[in-house]
Formats: structure tokens, sequence, C-alpha cells
């Protein structure tokens, strides 16, 4: 946290670039919204391309005993009995780091099937590990593949209770997903039209002990104060998240998150409420058969000195439909659309509603790299509140270092 603190003038230099950038923003942010609407039409009209990225949908049910017949009469050679790999003086080669232990829960649970199946399919490089894992597509039906998978799944006992990886859905620009992650995010939001605006938020998440994540967020501003341009750090956001219920049958993941706002801001630039505020949340997120998922937030803002911020109720919900190519196993696309409100408790407050249409993309062939762009439009309160374009580059770093898996 100190380090990025320490890091604001040369931030500042990146914001000073960005608001001569505002000035074209709002001829970019019409070109944006045009082609994240017409991404939308794009990837619900390919019918070649098949909805299965979360979760794959078997014509079977897989059979674990039967992959377990196929798992010893060849994996087990260098993958072990157990899924810790066999012993290195069995085997002619040297063990990657990227070697895996099907027996670490906390490495296997939060994997979705598909990144499984992508790897037996297509070997270890497709997906950026090592080339010492074979391909076997064309020595194995997609049947078997599924029945080996489903043995894999079964090394790890789950005993912490670790939600599977089909229910961390993509995430959206502003709503907050259930899933606990281990994630890098570098995220922006600049003002389309008027004083030049924008902010840049460093988020750090990390999960512990299976169901909990820590999350430390460091937003740095720049605005436009009578004319002169103005940088600082924000107040810094400091939550704590625990997974309360999932269950992949349903497709239900439900937790809650309990945050402080520390007054690390200058409230007289804007950058901050000046006292610290406490931001309790729900985050319920559900995904359906057809891959189509919906996402629900809602909490409050509640200042320790409300004699200039008032407390604060927000509510945000995001729907969206991940699309992706090789059946299932290729580049995702991940269309979605966001609704966010959010009223303070003051009388004659009304409630500000917001309509965020994005489009996420992974990055990576390992899919650990993701980028999402989106512009947001108030629809009430319009004169007071100008639109923004919204972006973010994410980073799965429980997947590999940043430059891995390309």
């Amino acid at each position: 946290m100190a380090g990025a603190i320490g890091k604001v003038q040369q931030v500042g230099v990146v914001c000073k670039m960005c608001s001569r950038l505002a000035t074209t923003a709002g001829v970019w942010a019409a070109y944006i919204s045009h082609f994240i609407l017409a991404a939308f039409g794009f990837v619900l009209s390919v019918a070649a391309v098949p909805a299965c990225a979360q979760a794959i949908h078997y014509a079977h049910p897989p059979d674990a005993n039967n992959g377990a017949v196929i798992y010893n009469s060849g994996c087990i050679a260098c993958h072990g009995a157990e899924g810790k790999g066999a012993p290195q003086s069995l085997t002619v080669f040297t063990r990657p780091d990227s070697f895996p232990d099907f027996t670490a829960c906390s490495q296997t649970t939060p994997e979705v099937d598909s990144a499984y199946k992508s790897v037996i399919v297509h070997g270890g490089p497709n997906y950026g590990f090592s080339q010492i894992m074979p391909a076997f597509g064309q020595l194995l039906t997609d049947r078997q593949i599924n029945d080996v998978v489903a043995y894999l799944r079964t090394f790890c006992h789950n005993v912490h209770h670790y939600p599977r990886g089909e229910l961390n859905l993509p995430r959206a620009l502003v709503t907050e997903k259930a899933f606990p992650e281990d994630e890098l995010v570098l995220s922006a939001a600049a003002n389309v039209s008027g004083a030049a605006s924008n902010t840049i938020d460093a988020i750090h998440e990390q999960t512990f002990a299976g169901r909990n994540q820590l999350e430390v967020d460091v937003p740095v501003n720049h605005a436009d104060l009578n004319g002169q341009g103005t940088s600082g750090v924000g107040d810094v956001t400091v939550g704590l998240k625990r997974e309360l219920f999932s269950s992949l049958h349903t497709g239900s993941i439900l937790s809650l998150q309990g945050g402080i706002l520390l007054p690390t801001g200058d409230s007289r630039s804007g950058f901050g409420a000046g006292a610290a505020t406490f931001e309790p949340f729900a985050a319920f997120d559900q995904l359906f058969k057809t891959n189509t998922w919906i996402q629900f937030q809602i909490g409050g803002d509640l200042p320790t000195n409300r004699k200039n911020t008032p407390n604060s109720l927000f509510y945000r919900t995001a729907l969206g439909q991940t699309f992706a190519r090789d059946h299932g196993l290729g580049r995702q696309y991940s269309p979605m659309v966001e609704l966010l409100a959010r009223r303070d408790f003051t009388t004659g407050a009304v409630t500000d509603w917001d309509i965020l249409p994005q489009m996420q993309v992974t990055l990576s062939p390992r899919q650990h790299v993701r980028a999402d762009i989106g512009v947001r439009a108030p629809f009430t309160d319009t004169q007071g509140r100008k639109p923004q374009i919204v972006f973010y580059v994410l980073w799965d770093w429980a997947d590999g270092k940043f430059w891995e898996g390309w």
C-alpha cells in the first residue's frame, strides 16, 4: 500500500495525459457504445460458437469409474497413483513448476472443467504449460476425456469447502461478484465530457482458508479544479469477503463483505470523504444451464462523520452471457450490461440510476489475463453527472505469472 501511495507523482503524470485525451473522449465513447452493442448482436448471431464457457453441459453424465480405468492405463505414469505426480526417480523428465498436484484443493477446485479438458485435448503448450504434457484429442473420445476429468476431481476431498471454479463468473466493471478470487485489477474511469476527471484503481484480491478473500483498493484521482489540474490518492479500501454458500448443482453462490474506506484522500479536492466509511454488502451470483448468468450486489456506505457525507444505499446487477470457440475451450467473449443505483439517506434525495453496457474478452490462451471496456451512462440526474468510459485489465495471478500462458 505504501509503495502504491509513493507512486502518486508518477501516476499523476499519467492522469494528466488522460485529461488531455478527455477532450476527444466523447467521440470515442460513442464509438465504443456502438461497438459494444454491435458485439452483443454479433456473438448472439454466431451459431457456430457453442455457449459453454463457464460450465460444460454433457450429453452423457461423466463416469469417474471409467475415468479411473483410463487414468491408470496411461496418465498414472506421469501423474502417479495419488495424483501428486509419479516419483521423479521413475520419470524421464524434469518436473516443471507448473506440474499439477490434483490433491491440492486450493489449486484444483477453482479451475473449471473446460481448463482441464483443454490441456488434455490440445496438450500443455496450448494452455501455456510445458510441452511434456501431450495432446490426447486424437487418442481419446470426447466422452472418455470427460470421464478422466471427472476422475481427476476425486483426488481433491475439498475438506475446506473451496467453491468450484465454474461459479467464478466474469467480473463486471462495477458490480462485485460473490466468488473469492486471487486477482490483480487495474481499473480506470474517465469523464467523456465537461471538466476532465478520471480515477485509476489498483485492486489486489487474495483468498485464504478457501472461502475468504482480502481486498485492498488504492484509487488515484485526477481532476481539473478551477482550471488547475490536481492529482492525489483517494480513500483506500480494505475489505474482507466470506463465501457463505455455493452449489455447482444449482449454479448459486452467496457472499458477504465488510469493508472500510480509510480517510486517505484529500476531501478538499473531492478525493475523499474526510472520515472513515464502512461499506458492508451482500453479493449473490446465479449461473444458468444456458451459461447465461446474473449477479446481484446490495450494500451501503456508512461514514463515521455524516456532517458532509450522508449514509447511502447502493444496488448493482449485471446480466451477461459468455461465448467461447473450440466447443468452449477457446477464447471467451462475455457481453454484459450492468444496472447501477445509488441513493443518499437525506430528505428529498433521489435515486441515481446508470446503465453500463460492456464487453469482456480473455486475452491470454490460459485465460488468466482479461480486459473489459464499457460506457457508463446516467439516465437520471443527467445534468449533474457525466457519462464515463470505464476499462480494466485483470490478471488472475493464481494461474501463473502475467507473462506466462501466452
